[in-house]
Parts: C-alpha cells; structure tokens; sequence
C-alpha cells in the first residue's frame, strides 16, 4: 500500500478513486465558466433571470439555465416563483451559497 490521501478510498472493481475532500468538491462546484460569474452577481441580491442574463454578459439563455439548476440542486441557489401572470421568477443564494 502507498502514501496517500488518506481520504482517498479506491474501488478495486471499477478502478475508481473516491476523495472525500470538502476542497476539491468545492472546486467542482466553481470550476465552469458562468458559475462564478452567476454567483458574483447573486451576492447583490435576488434577480430576474433576464436581468441574470443582462449581467451575464455573453452567457445563452440555454447556459445560464443549466448553470442555475446545477446551482439550485447543489443547494446554492434559491428559485422564487411568483404566482402572477405573466410569471415571476427570481433567483437568489442561500445561506450556503453566501458562505
């Protein structure tokens, strides 16, 4: 057996490494492109996804969706939807995500 991460565990099977590490989970998290920049931006406060979009500057509307799911599941993000017509939506970080 080697020296190693000692939070690193190996799946014999799969040839899989596992690390268990809160720093490169956290690396995961931020390492796209738009990711950093939707959370700058957030740290203002809640925004309307087309004033995201706005503020985004060069992000699609079909990126800056995927970002904000991946966000919200992540538990980053919150997503409002106001009951109204037309609809109102507003994203904004949570406890976590200010953190």
């Amino acid at each position: 057996m080697g020296i190693g991460n000692p939070m690193e565990t190996t799946d014999r099977t799969a040839k899989v490494h596992t690390v268990h590490c809160p720093a490169r989970r956290t690396l995961e998290l931020l390492s796209d492109k738009w990711t950093p920049l939707v959370l700058y931006v957030l740290a203002d406060g809640a925004h309307r996804f087309n004033e995201l979009q706005r503020r985004c500057d060069g992000i699609s509307r079909k990126m800056l969706t995927q970002t904000l799911r991946g966000l919200q599941r992540d538990g980053l993000v919150h997503r409002t939807v106001y009951p109204v017509v037309p609809p109102h939506t507003e994203y904004n970080l949570t406890h976590l995500g200010e953190t």
